[in-house]
């Protein structure tokens, strides 16, 4: 859960980072395009150095634009990455919270079968943590896919 919320956060950020990109660019692309309305208007009537600098404003807008656009490519495909690693951990954690709750209770019941000295429950309690280990394994490397995992929990968060 832990890797997921991390994985989350850090994409938000990213997400954020390449909004940000995309607010400087269309402030780019407006002054620019305003200082086209400028050249329009008042091309003939303006004087060659207030129109060189004009042109030399435009085309640094101009380049200014095409950065940002570049770097938000770069930003949208980690952001992209970083929710995939999200998917991942996501897909993983119903595997770790049932191996949780089988572990604990393969320790309750080996606690049981001291109190009562039967070796039944502590062989239970011992099928148990093996159970419960198997699912941890399953979390770690996936090595099977159970259906009702990922149906079970999420039907857990959204009645908690």
């Amino acid at each position: 859960m832990k890797e997921m919320l991390l994985a989350q956060q850090k994409s938000s950020d990213q997400w954020a980072f390449y909004q940000a990109k995309v607010i400087r660019e269309h402030q780019y692309r407006g002054q620019r395009l305003r200082l086209e309305v400028d050249l329009i208007e008042r091309g003939d009537t303006m004087k060659p150095e207030a129109r060189e600098k004009i042109d030399a404003l435009m085309k640094r807008f101009a380049d200014e634009e095409k950065r940002y656009a570049d770097e938000k490519k770069d930003i949208e495909r980690a952001a992209k990455a970083l929710e995939h690693e999200r998917d991942v951990w996501q897909a993983k954690d119903p595997y770790f919270l049932f191996a949780e709750a089988i572990l604990q209770i393969a320790i309750v019941m080996a606690s049981v079968s001291i109190l009562a000295r039967s070796r039944a429950i502590f062989t239970f309690g011992l099928v148990l943590a093996l159970v419960g280990a198997l699912f941890t394994a399953n979390g770690f490397f996936s090595f099977v896919h159970l259906p009702l995992a990922r149906t079970l929990t999420s039907e857990g968060a959204s009645t908690a």
